[in-house]
This record gives structure tokens, C-alpha cells and sequence, in this order.
């Protein structure tokens, strides 16, 4: 993703589209990502976002898939706690975008993925 936006010029993201720094984040940049990525960011959408900022800041790592789905589980109930969920708002998967979103940098088990 190239910095094709002059408001995030200063921005620094990487040859997949991810944040180089995810402290340079803002919601802004979370719809531009999201534009780039064909989503258009809902309420469902920012709960999952908002998990991976949330745990970001809290312990300075990426929350892995199982902590999303536990704190689905617990606010929005076991029928939605699944990973067909996630997939329903993010296509490509938790990793390539939710992460991607969110402004973390790349999880190092997407390369498995690739």
C-alpha cells in the first residue's frame, strides 16, 4: 500500500499494507486501511478493532484470535464466538485484516498464511 492519501503522508506502512509504527494509528486511518481493503467499517467491525487496540495497550502485543473470540463470547454471546464470525466482517481473515485495521504490524504467524 503506498501512501496514496497526502493526510497520511508522515504515515509509514509496509509492502502489505500494515502499520510500520501502530502508535502512528488513528480511526482515520482505520477507514482509509479499510477502504483499501473494500470494508466498510460498522459497529461490528470497531468492537473487534476496538479488542485490538484495547489489549495492544494494554500488553504491548497483538491479541491472538482465541482472546477476540473469548471477549465476543463474554459481551455479544457464544453464538457469535466463532471464527465464521470474524470472517463475516473481516473476508480475508483475522490476521490479514482485523490486525491490518486495527494498526498493528504484521503478525508474524500470517507468513504462515502467505
Amino acid at each position: 500500500m503506498s501512501n496514496t492519501s497526502n493526510q497520511f503522508n508522515n504515515i509509514n506502512f509496509d509492502e502489505f499494507g500494515f502499520l510500520t509504527n501502530p502508535d502512528d494509528w488513528s480511526k482515520e486511518i482505520a477507514m482509509h486501511i479499510a477502504e483499501s481493503e473494500n470494508i466498510v467499517l460498522k459497529d461490528e467491525h470497531w468492537f473487534i478493532i476496538n479488542i485490538i487496540r484495547q489489549e495492544f495497550d494494554t500488553t504491548g502485543r497483538v491479541p491472538e484470535l482465541r482472546t477476540i473470540l473469548k471477549e465476543i463470547k463474554k459481551s455479544l454471546g457464544s453464538e457469535l464466538s466463532e471464527r465464521k464470525y470474524i470472517y463475516k466482517l473481516f473476508p480475508y481473515g483475522y490476521g490479514q485484516q482485523a490486525c491490518k485495521i486495527a494498526g498493528m504490524r504484521i503478525p508474524k504467524k500470517l507468513w504462515l498464511d502467505l
